[in-house]
């Protein structure tokens, strides 16, 4: 033993660790994987839903093409819009809802006695969270092709860099309600849906800004997802990737994901020090 180096040791050690680390994220991925699996009914959010939205919006394209001038544009931003819509909506709800299953479940003692830690069961959720994610916006893209002959493709690659920017969005909104949930208990949990209602309107998904009150346009600025849209819709109209919006977009959210790990750590600290596990137990 004495003659292995101890550079050796340590790279090795540090490998075994990534192992293990990697063992215990894919274990979460596995835990939610299983709970889909056995209550087929949680399919509703990345199934019904999705496919809902692109009926609802659809035909509210359809009729407006019908009876307007500005029709096909028109026709065009509601499904673009509820396109990008869904990679915020599920990258949010599979993350927040993640934290929800264990309280469902009444599991937040066993996982807070486990080797496992925050950072990992996070990126456990987010793994999963990726697969629901596909299928979701799957639902929308295959349904707004077949029902309603809207090629998502036809905003080109330039999309791929605004999708990245909303599923940031969306992890960083399910980081707060995360924190919120931790203070407050069970009964922040309707903000786990709530809060996208709210988001959703402001962030011009459909519209421009300037189509809200002008008293609501300050704060629909300074939102990322307003300016990820405004981006889109621009890809839409074949005026090319605005930069600077999505840069916008881009530095205001890391921003914020910042400020989410902060408040997150700050309420698992509280959560800890008070003893709000007897919440969950």
């Amino acid at each position: 033993m004495s003659d292995v180096p101890m550079t050796t040791l340590s790279a090795t050690g540090r490998w075994q660790n990534l192992q293990r680390s990697w063992q215990r994220i894919r274990a979460i991925a596995r835990r939610h994987a299983y709970v889909l699996k056995r209550s087929p009914h949680r399919l509703f959010d990345v199934t019904v839903w999705p496919f809902v939205d692109v009926l609802l919006f659809g035909s509210l394209g359809v009729f407006v093409s019908r009876h307007s001038g500005a029709g096909s544009i028109a026709f065009g931003y509601l499904l673009s819009g509820i396109v990008l819509w869904h990679v915020v909506y599920q990258s949010q709800i599979a993350l927040s809802t993640g934290l929800l299953e264990e309280t469902w479940s009444r599991n937040i003692v066993n996982l807070m006695v486990t080797p496992l830690s925050e950072l990992e069961y996070v990126l456990g959720v987010m793994l999963f969270g990726m697969v629901k994610l596909a299928i979701g916006v799957g639902v929308v893209v295959f349904a707004a092709l077949g029902f309603y002959a809207f090629n998502a493709s036809s905003m080109g690659w330039d999309v791929i860099p605004i999708a990245v920017v909303l599923l940031l969005v969306g992890w960083v909104i399910a980081l707060f309600v995360i924190g919120i949930v931790l203070r407050f208990g069970s009964g922040a949990e309707a903000l786990a849906w709530g809060i996208l209602f709210i988001v959703m309107p402001l962030s011009g998904v459909f519209y421009p800004t300037q189509a809200l009150p002008t008293v609501l346009r300050p704060i629909a600025v300074a939102l990322p997802t307003t300016h990820a849209f405004a981006a889109g819709r621009a890809l839409l109209s074949h005026g090319g990737l605005q930069w600077g919006q999505l840069g916008i977009a881009a530095l205001s959210t890391f921003g914020l994901l910042v400020a989410a790990v902060a408040f997150v750590v700050l309420m698992l600290s509280l959560f800890r020090k008070r003893g709000y596990i007897t919440r969950y137990s």
